[in-house]
C-alpha cells in the first residue's frame, strides 16, 4: 500500500508542477502579450518611426531665375560653377590648381567660352543653368582671372 500512496503523491505533484510551468510560460508565449518586439501590432507605426531624416533630389541649377537682373562672374561662378571647380567633382579642375588649367588657358578664350556654352566631358551646356551667354562667359573671364 505503501507504494501506491506514494505514486498517487508523485502523480499530484507532477501535475501540480507542470500547471504551474503552464501558468508561467503561456502569458510569455501569448501573441496578445505586448512586448517591445511587436508592439506595433501589424500598423505602420514603426515604418513612419525609421523613414531618412532628410530627402535628396537633384534638381537643375538655375541662377538666373532669382532675379531679372544679369549676374555678374563671381556670381555666376558661386552659384553654379563653383559646386565642381571647387571640389574637383567628375574630373573638373580646380579654381586653384593653375597647373590643371594651364593646358586648357593655353586653347584660347574663345575655346574655353566653346566649352563652357556647349558642355564638355561630365559638364552640361552651361553648367545645368538657364543662364544667359554672357553671364556664362563672365563665369569664364572669372575663372581665367584667377588661374592666370
Amino acid at each position: 500500500m505503501a507504494e501506491q500512496h506514494s505514486s498517487k503523491s508523485i502523480m499530484w505533484v507532477t501535475i501540480i508542477i507542470a500547471i504551474v510551468l503552464i501558468a508561467i510560460i503561456y502569458p510569455l508565449t501569448n501573441k496578445s502579450f505586448s512586448s517591445a518586439a511587436n508592439a506595433g501590432g501589424g500598423d505602420d507605426a514603426a515604418e513612419v518611426r525609421i523613414q531618412p531624416v532628410a530627402g535628396f533630389a537633384l534638381a537643375k541649377a538655375d541662377a538666373g531665375a532669382a532675379t531679372g537682373a544679369p549676374k555678374d562672374g563671381p556670381t555666376v561662378y558661386n552659384t553654379v560653377c563653383g559646386a565642381c571647380h571647387n571640389t574637383g567633382a567628375a574630373g573638373a579642375p580646380k579654381l586653384d590648381d593653375k597647373g590643371a588649367w594651364a593646358p586648357r588657358v593655353g586653347t584660347g578664350k574663345e575655346a574655353l567660352y566653346k566649352s563652357a556654352l556647349g558642355g564638355k566631358g561630365a559638364m552640361p551646356a552651361k553648367g545645368g543653368s538657364s543662364l544667359s551667354d554672357d553671364e556664362i562667359k563672365g563665369a569664364v573671364d572669372y575663372i581665367l582671372s584667377k588661374v592666370k
